[in-house]
């Protein structure tokens, strides 16, 4: 059965709910407070979902020097997999509190090992309880583990030593952060302000509109024009810690842009080596 393999609609996936070969994973998950996305779940969610919590589940934190969300390894990843019941051959549908910046974060590790059938949930958790239309639950959910085995696409997954290679041989970066971020002039997370030299500015909210992905025509029209000569292939996008650049990939391959490659540290992680060169201003 083809699968979703970027986005499905709320009405789309009510309908599928309580199908055996669907696994629906809420990434809620709130910087300042990194408890509430878990509080958030247990209060109410999708039927049926289980709970992803962005740094114990989605990223490996004992890591140190490779940002602030470390891409977490294989093997422990698709352990966490395998204990919420999803197999390579379920469809998964991963969902947060709206846009799409956390799920897609679940989206791509999923993606990075080839899993194809997983999909972000257009509109997230606002849009599914938006006028009570959909069912929700406060239910944990225990699901019933199955194995997972899967390695990840290294080509798809670059350390800052990588990166400077790729820049230094006419790839394109791009950073999804907020634009007064990519200056350097309103940094309130990380401890040096600025981006990386060479690198351009598209923030990741640029991909929606009203609360939803925009059409893969609008997204196929901008990205082609930031990409200019550049093949998906020859891309890299990066954002603070590695998470809101991955909405970046979910919307290039909407956008029928597939290959496109993820610089897992991001700017925490460039940071982290004080002999990285640092630009600030625009690109």
């Amino acid at each position: 059965m083809p699968g979703w393999t970027t986005i499905v609609q709320p009405e789309t996936l009510a309908i599928a709910l309580g199908r055996d070969d669907l696994v629906v994973v809420d990434c809620r998950h709130t910087l300042a407070n990194p408890g509430a996305g878990e509080v958030m779940y247990q209060q109410s969610h999708i039927p049926g979902a289980v709970f992803a919590h962005m740094d114990r589940d989605l990223s490996d934190m004992g890591k140190a020097g490779m940002g602030r969300h470390p891409w977490p390894d294989a093997a422990t990843f698709t352990a966490k997999l395998g204990d919420w019941g999803i197999s390579p051959q379920h469809q998964v549908v991963a969902y947060d509190d709206g846009e799409g910046a956390q799920a897609a974060r679940l989206w791509f590790l999923l993606r990075a090992l080839g899993h194809e059938k997983v999909a972000v949930l257009d509109g997230g958790w606002r849009r599914w309880a938006a006028n009570g239309l959909h069912p929700v639950d406060s239910h944990v959910t225990k699901a019933a583990p199955t194995r997972y085995v899967g390695e990840f696409q290294a080509d798809r997954l670059l350390d800052a030593a990588q990166v400077q290679e790729r820049l230094a041989a006419g790839d394109l970066l791009i950073d999804a952060r907020a634009a007064d971020r990519f200056r350097g002039e309103n940094e309130t997370i990380d401890r040096v302000a600025g981006h990386v030299p060479g690198a351009r500015n598209r923030p990741w909210t640029d991909n929606t509109v009203d609360g939803h992905l925009k059409t893969p025509v609008q997204l196929a029209e901008e990205f082609r024009a930031l990409l200019g000569t550049h093949s998906p292939d020859q891309v890299v996008v990066m954002c603070g810690s590695g998470v809101t650049a991955c909405h970046h990939l979910l919307a290039m391959e909407r956008a029928g842009l597939k290959g496109g490659r993820l610089f897992t540290g991001s700017w925490s992680g460039w940071i982290a080596d004080p002999a990285r060169p640092v630009a600030t201003g625009g690109a």
